[in-house]
C-alpha cells in the first residue's frame, strides 16, 4: 500500500505531523509526504517517510504562486505516477483540504481522508471533524487513527526524527549549554531584538553557556542579540545540523517557531516566548517539558495577525529575570 500525507506549510507544521507520518508508515508498504518549499526539509528529517515531493499551495503559503493551469496539470500528473492507494490531507484548523483533495481526485487517488468543517462532496472519502482544541499533533494523529492508521505497539505519539544527526560539537563544544533562538517566520511571534538581547545578557550573567541560533537571513539579527557575551551562530547550520545543536542544549528559548517544534524533536525542553496570535494550547512545543511565557490574554489573542496589532508588542514583553528562573526550573537547576 502507498499513502500519501499531505502538509504544505512550515516546517513546524510538518514535524508537529510527524506521529502521524508514523502512524500511516505502521501500517503501509511506503509513505510519501508533499510538503511546500518551507516545510520540505522538515520533511526530510521525519521517519517513516519513503519519498518527499515539493509543491508550492497558492492557498497556503504566505507568499502564494500565482495558481496555473499548468501548476495544477504537472502536480496532478507527478501524483497520478505514484500510483497512490491512500492520501491523508492535514491542515490547520483555518485551512481547507478541499482544493488539495481535488487535485488528488483528478490524479486519480482512490481514497482520501481530511479533518473538513466544509462539505467535501464527493472529494473525501473520510471527513473527520475534531471537537475542542487539542495540540496540534495530536489533532492530525486522531485523523490517522479515524482512517484506521495507528501507531507501532511502543510509539509513545511525540514528536521525532530521522538519525544520526550530524556532529556538532565542533561548533558548539560539548553539550549542556543554553540556545537561544530570537526569531520567528512570523513577526508577530518575534520578540524585539533589544528583548531577546537583554534575554541573552540575563542568561550569560546568572552563569550560563549561551548560543545564539538562527537562519541565514536573520544573521543581522542573531550577531545583536549575542552581542559580546553568547556564541552566534546565525547562518552555519542546515536544519539537520540545528537539530543536533538543540539535542546538545539543556534547554532552548524561542518565540512560536520551527526550531521550538525541532527542539521538542529531539526532548530538549523549551521556554516558549509565545505571542497569543494563536492559541498556546494546539502550538506551544509538544511532549517535553516546557514553560510558556508571554500575555496570553494580550488584545491579540486569536487574531493570526502577521505583524503584531498593538504598539510596542507588549504580549511578549517578558521579564528576562523570568526566563533566567524558567531556563533554571527546566534544566533542573544547573547552569
Amino acid at each position: 500500500m502507498r499513502t500519501l500525507v499531505a502538509r504544505l506549510d512550515n516546517v513546524g507544521d510538518v514535524l508537529l505531523a510527524g506521529p502521524c507520518v508514523r502512524a500511516v508508515a505502521a501500517h503501509s508498504d511506503e509513505v510519501v509526504l508533499l510538503a511546500g518549499p518551507r516545510g520540505r526539509a522538515g520533511a526530510e528529517l521525519l521517519p517513516g517517510v519513503d519519498e518527499v515531493i515539493e509543491w508550492c499551495a497558492p492557498w497556503i503559503d504566505p507568499e502564494p504562486p500565482e495558481l496555473t493551469q499548468e501548476s495544477v496539470e504537472a502536480l496532478a500528473k507527478q501524483l497520478r505516477d505514484l500510483r497512490l492507494d491512500a492520501a491523508l490531507v492535514l491542515t490547520s484548523f483555518h485551512q481547507s483540504p478541499l482544493p488539495l483533495a481535488l487535485v488528488l481526485r483528478m490524479a486519480g487517488v482512490p481514497w482520501i481522508g481530511a479533518i473538513s468543517e466544509d462539505y467535501p462532496g464527493s472529494l473525501l472519502d473520510l471527513r473527520h471533524r475534531v471537537e475542542g482544541d487539542p495540540p496540534e499533533s495530536e489533532r492530525a494523529l486522531s485523523l490517522a487513527t479515524a482512517a484506521g492508521f495507528t501507531l507501532s505497539d511502543g510509539d509513545d505519539g511525540r514528536l521525532a526524527l530521522r538519525g544520526p544527526l550530524p556532529d556538532t560539537t565542533g561548533l558548539t563544544g560539548e553539550p549542556g549549554y543554553v540556545v537561544v533562538h530570537p526569531a520567528a517566520s512570523v513577526p508577530a511571534r518575534q520578540p524585539t531584538a533589544e528583548r531577546s538581547r537583554a534575554i541573552v545578557r540575563a542568561l550569560a550573567e546568572a552563569g550560563h553557556r549561551v548560543l545564539v541560533t538562527g537562519a541565514p537571513a536573520e544573521r543581522r539579527l542573531t550577531a545583536e542579540v549575542a552581542g559580546d557575551v553568547a556564541l552566534d551562530l546565525g547562518g552555519v547550520t542546515g536544519l539537520p545540523e540545528l537539530a543536533a545543536v538543540l539535542a546538545g542544549a539543556r534547554v532552548v528559548v524561542a518565540p512560536n517557531t520551527g526550531p521550538a517544534h525541532l527542539a521538542a524533536a529531539v526532548g530538549t525542553p523549551v521556554v516558549s516566548l509565545f505571542a497569543p496570535v494563536v492559541p498556546s494550547a494546539r502550538w506551544a512545543p509538544y511532549g517535553v517539558p516546557t514553560v510558556v511565557l508571554g500575555d496570553q490574554q494580550a488584545p491579540c489573542r486569536n487574531t493570526r495577525a502577521r505583524r503584531c496589532p498593538v504598539e510596542g508588542h507588549p504580549c511578549l514583553a517578558i521579564d528576562p529575570a523570568d526566563v533566567v528562573r524558567s531556563v533554571h526550573e527546566l534544566s533542573g537547576g544547573v547552569s
